[in-house]
């Protein structure tokens, strides 16, 4: 079965597994997320006078055509994403998780899933 999202539907599916699945996965599997402070800073510069947290932050980097980057710490699975990214893997994460985060009835794991999906196109740790 595959599913069709639209690029905003995509986006929402990623910006909430990066709310809610971020930090598990830097601590969980000794990655970490690296963008350039060059991008991170014009980001925030957009979104000046608006309510925001980090990960509206991150997703105004790809928005404005910048990257985000899963550094693996002890290997050799550090991956790189753009936006056309986000819009071209979300739909590819396992149907089980894919719905359940559709359905908003997704955890930290439904949404570890999402993440591991758009970077690195499967599911690799966990």
């Amino acid at each position: 079965m595959k599913v069709v999202l639209t690029h905003e539907e995509s986006e929402n599916l990623f910006f909430d597994a990066l709310c809610n699945g971020l930090g598990y996965i830097e601590s969980g599997y000794d990655l970490e997320l690296a963008f350039s402070d060059l991008d991170y800073k014009n980001a925030k510069k957009k979104l000046s006078g608006q309510s925001c947290c980090y990960e509206d932050i991150l997703m105004s980097i790809l928005r404005n055509g910048g990257s985000l980057t899963l550094k693996d710490l002890d290997g050799d699975f550090t991956q790189t994403i753009f936006l056309k990214d986000v819009h071209e893997r979300v739909a590819d994460t396992p149907i089980r998780h894919l719905m359940d985060a559709i359905n908003e009835d997704g955890d930290a794991v439904t949404a570890d899933v999402i993440l591991q999906s758009v970077f690195y196109r499967e599911v690799i740790f966990g």
